[in-house]
């Protein structure tokens, strides 16, 4: 899924982060000529006058966030599609031609429900700005702003031409440099980073959860056909149910797996306070680590609340972090 584990390029040669060291004394009396960014990989909406409009002053979503990436739009609507597949083969083949019986009816609210989850989830982690560092800010004022001290050092990224924070990594992708970046996955068409970590954990989640019910109800379905030798158990022929529910037994089995794997993987980093890229580099900790429960909520927010399983709850983050840093 991470196609800029290799930080989209970036070389570092005297410290773990990436980009072009600059020192107190390296800076010039006379500003440079302005060196321009490379083209954004992302267009952002501002989606407040629309909710004005329908009388909503606090909306969950405020700026839209969205990657102008092939690969990446073509992999979310496979997604989509599956998730579709899964709901159609759930609702008409199995449940719907004995919807009333109490076991049918309390299975397609639990379905429905993590369903809807794990597509808001998906949703939410695709169109929510990761974290991204501001471009351009990599000025003379700004650096002197930040009363770099005689040795001190500011990192910046040579294609943002922004001042890069501590963990940040620059994706070849979105073209931008995100704070406490993940990986790019391009199965919700965005980097995973600090600010939408907490929707693409979300997600992992709820399609594992509905991956194993659908993969239970196939199973107990094909069972119970057998059994009444396919008299008024489906809507649709043997040979036709059969197909539906082989299909949908290899997703739920195959996704079950790799998004149980994905959600463990993302937990696990958590709270051990480093990111994909950082495990994969080995990078040395130069930050100070936090501890399990406060990296949980520095990414799902604070404190611990049902906002915690909601991907409509925007998290309340018990730390934030600056632009600007120096090392």
């Amino acid at each position: 899924m991470d196609n800029t584990m290799n930080g989209g390029g970036d070389h570092h040669h005297h410290s773990p982060y990436h980009g072009q060291e600059t020192y107190l004394e390296d800076i010039p009396l006379k500003p440079p000529k302005a060196k321009k960014p490379v083209p954004d990989g992302v267009t952002t909406i501002d989606c407040t006058p629309y909710f004005k409009c329908l009388g909503l002053t606090s909306p969950w979503l405020r700026r839209v966030w969205f990657v102008k990436d092939i690969c990446g739009l073509v992999c979310a609507v496979i997604t989509w599609m599956l998730l579709l597949y899964a709901e159609y083969v759930v609702m008409i083949v199995m449940l719907l031609p004995q919807f009333f019986s109490p076991y049918n009816f309390f299975n397609a609210i639990v379905y429905n429900f993590f369903s809807f989850m794990a597509l808001s989830s998906h949703l939410r982690a695709m169109l929510t700005d990761p974290g991204a560092v501001p471009k351009g800010n990599a000025t003379r004022d700004n650096i002197l702003k930040m009363g770099l001290r005689d040795g001190e050092v500011v990192f910046k990224c040579p294609k943002c031409v922004s001042i890069k924070p501590e963990r940040a990594h620059h994706c070849s992708v979105c073209q931008r440099c995100i704070r406490k970046m993940d990986h790019h996955c391009p199965w919700v068409n965005n980097c995973v980073g600090e600010t939408n970590q907490k929707y693409f954990v979300l997600f992992t989640m709820y399609i594992c959860i509905i991956s194993f019910h659908a993969l239970y109800l196939a199973v107990t379905h094909f069972v119970t056909c057998l059994g009444k030798e396919w008299k008024s158990c489906s809507g649709f022929s043997p040979p036709a149910t059969t197909v539906f529910l082989i299909f949908l037994i290899f997703e739920a089995l195959l996704f079950g797996i790799f998004t149980g794997i994905m959600f463990g993987t993302q937990v696990s980093a958590i709270c051990s306070d480093e990111t994909g890229i950082e495990q994969l580099k080995r990078e040395a900790a130069r930050w100070e680590r936090k501890s399990r429960w406060r990296s949980m909520k520095g990414v799902f927010g604070q404190p611990f609340g049902w906002h915690w399983f909601s991907p409509f709850a925007t998290p309340k983050f018990a730390y934030m972090e600056n632009d600007l840093h120096t090392v």
